[in-house]
């Protein structure tokens, strides 16, 4: 299961600024794992998109590959630098 690899596909398929996007697994507990995405604040709205909707994809798509595996929650945090 690469939820982090998966998480930095997506993104870097998103931004204009693909080399600037760093993508890591921050914090893992038994069932949680929170994903940090970083983005160059010129590609923050092509992240989060209108209304939250891309985020808010991007979230269930990586929590879908990871219910199919069996493993944990997955939280992402996407800030901007």
């Amino acid at each position: 299961m690469k939820l982090v690899e998966l998480t930095e596909f997506i993104v870097k398929s998103l931004v204009k600024n693909a080399d600037l996007v760093s993508v890591k697994e921050i914090d893992s507990e038994d069932d949680i794992i929170t994903i940090q995405v970083l983005v160059s604040n010129d590609d923050m709205g092509a992240v989060i998109g209108k209304g939250g909707m891309i985020s808010k994809s991007l979230r269930t798509l990586v929590q879908a590959s990871s219910n199919m595996h069996e493993g944990p929650k997955v939280k992402i945090d996407i800030d901007g630098f």
